[in-house]
């Protein structure tokens, strides 16, 4: 499955705000069509009915013109403020804090990565993944937004609206979906040589799925089943890997990168830059500045067998 296979339109709402935006745009534009024929039929008209300027001087004309602007005018603010009011009430509908249960997500932008963790009352179950959003359809979920270094932005047109990512300020976003299946959030503001390669994929699926995922994603990192995937782990522990990530259950706990615990599990790398199969991912341990030029990860020497198991172990975290 490819990201073009994922929702990315506006044109197609799969939550009840992007439904309401919808609305407003369907409004809009049958408005503006209906306008655009109405002054493209009376210009015709008055092409067809012209006349010499000296044919018809009289009061009477004057009078007729000066009602047809007026109608014109007091018709255009009609429009636009039948238009505003439409804008506010929506924009207002959107922002208002849903009063029943929410799940509530923190989504953090890095460059050029997304960081996802769902918060719990329980500590033990707050789960931190990244560059990919579960959530069930149906329920209403709640973004907290916010930036570790530049201005990012959080669009998922398919999803609800636009919301910037600043530093030092944080954002929420609410939105309800209502249809399973694969969404592309890309960041919609520019943040650097890899913006454009800075997508996060929402998976939205019905509640018995979503919590069997959200369960098992609260698991500490599988057991190393072999003496390969066991040396990969020792690999991972000992080398420069666990500087920057973490994997629950290991020694590993670096909170500069992308939380490892389940990497297996997700369908893509460098935040949605490759597919998540065995070669991609020794690329982008051995050299990622070849392929994501610009990121903080650096390129990793590994003897062929080192990076063999570490692969092995990696594989097994699902």
């Amino acid at each position: 499955m490819t990201w073009l296979q994922a929702a990315h339109s506006a044109l197609h709402p799969a939550s009840a705000q992007a439904d309401r935006v919808g609305r407003l745009y369907n409004f809009l534009l049958i408005v503006a069509v209906l306008v655009f024929v109405a002054v493209m039929v009376a210009a015709l008209w008055a092409a067809w009915r012209r006349r010499p300027i000296d044919e018809d001087t009289s009061p009477a004309r004057d009078a007729r013109a000066h009602r047809v602007i007026f109608a014109g005018a007091a018709a255009t603010v009609a429009i636009l403020f039948v238009a505003l009011v439409y804008d506010l009430a929506l924009g207002r509908s959107l922002t208002r804090r849903a009063t029943r249960e929410m799940l509530t997500v923190r989504i953090t932008g890095h460059q050029w990565w997304w960081e996802v963790e769902y918060e719990d009352p329980t500590p033990q179950n707050r789960v931190r993944t990244a560059n990919e959003l579960h959530v069930p359809v149906g329920q209403t979920v709640a973004l907290k937004l916010a930036s570790a270094d530049v201005i990012h932005s959080f669009w998922a047109p398919s999803l609800g609206g636009k919301k910037d990512l600043i530093p030092g300020h944080h954002n929420e976003l609410w939105f309800t979906p209502t249809e399973p299946g694969l969404y592309r959030m890309q960041c919609a503001e520019f943040c650097g040589l890899q913006h454009a390669y800075m997508a996060l994929e929402v998976v939205v699926e019905d509640s018995k799925k979503f919590a069997q995922w959200i369960n098992a994603q609260r698991k500490p990192a599988a057991t190393p089943p072999d003496t390969l995937t066991a040396r990969g782990k020792l690999v991972f522990e000992s080398g420069p890997c666990a500087t920057c990530h973490a994997i629950a259950g290991t020694s590993a706990a670096g909170t500069i990168g992308p939380d490892l615990t389940h990497i297996a599990s997700r369908r893509w790398l460098a935040s949605g830059r490759l597919g998540n199969t065995r070669a991609n991912l020794a690329g982008w341990i051995v050299d990622p500045q070849r392929i994501k030029p610009g990121v903080l990860m650096p390129s990793n020497g590994l003897e062929p067998a080192d990076l063999q198991a570490l692969l092995n172990y990696l594989a097994s975290l699902k």
